[in-house]
């Protein structure tokens, strides 16, 4: 901490505050992503078939919230969906 303010004080005691949630927020959002990629992996179509709309939905929220670039969000969601269209093409 630079000075004793209390301004100064009550800033860090948020900044850690925001920083602890947005870290949360972010991993939960790598665990959903995650198990999307290891069903796509694993050839499970059903799993990922399940589990996308809700990597999309988590994906959008971080996005619209500031976790991550909406590009990034953007492209995330695009590789998702078109890797989970490409297991399904064969089966059909």
């Amino acid at each position: 901490m630079a000075k004793a303010h209390p301004s100064v004080k009550k800033r860090a005691r948020q900044n850690e505050r925001r920083r602890q949630h947005r870290a949360m927020q972010r991993s939960a959002l790598r665990t959903t992503v995650k198990k999307v990629v290891g069903s796509l992996a694993a050839g499970d179509l059903e799993a990922a078939q399940t589990g996308l709309p809700q990597a999309v939905r988590a994906l959008g929220k971080a996005s619209s919230k500031g976790i991550i670039h909406r590009n990034q969000a953007a492209r995330k969601i695009s590789r998702l969906t078109r890797s989970t269209n490409a297991l399904a093409a064969p089966n059909s």
